[in-house]
């Protein structure tokens, strides 16, 4: 495979670095090579962590929606990076491993089992916001009368940062 297309910055290479070297490590546990090349903008990587975090830990989104949209980005956008480290996530918000399996083997939501209600007109949204961008009307209409504003602004805030994050993944060709 290709290497990765910046470097990668170690840990503590940079004393400057190290206030948002610890915000990541007690977030995530470790920095992975995503953060490691994202520590070379000390704007982005600061902006991104806020941005990431509050989207992962902060809105009133269920975790297993949350991850279910997550999964299909990395799919549509063909980045097994992403779509690998979000398993673990995912089961721990109590979806099944079979779904996952679909889930990476990219079919339409239509035909993916164990689907709970209301999560394929969610992976439609998720469909529409990643291949087209405009999200005609029918798919937005069945998403409007089952959540609120917030809860609407969520789901797209939700697409629209894990397609950042999985273009971004793929296109320094992180984690290949």
């Amino acid at each position: 495979m290709n290497a990765c297309r910046v470097g990668l910055v170690t840990p503590g290479a940079h004393p400057e670095m190290a206030e948002i070297e610890a915000q990541i490590s007690a977030a995530r546990g470790r920095i992975s090579p995503l953060y490691q090349v994202l520590l070379n903008s000390p704007a982005v990587v600061q902006g991104w962590e806020a941005m990431l975090t509050a989207i992962r830990l902060n809105t009133s989104l269920p975790p297993r929606l949350r991850e279910l949209i997550i999964l299909r980005v990395a799919t549509l956008n063909n980045a097994p990076y992403e779509f690998d480290a979000h398993v673990p996530h995912a089961l721990a918000a109590g979806m099944p491993p079979a779904l996952v399996d679909e889930l990476r083997s990219g079919p339409a939501p239509s035909q993916l089992q164990g689907l709970e209600q209301g999560e394929a007109e969610v992976l439609a949204l998720t469909d529409a916001m990643t291949r087209d961008i405009e999200v005609p009307d029918a798919v937005f209409a069945p998403l409007r009368a089952r959540y609120d504003d917030t809860q609407l602004v969520e789901l797209a805030a939700t697409v629209g940062a894990y397609n950042m994050v999985s273009r971004f993944l793929v296109a320094l060709r992180i984690g290949h």
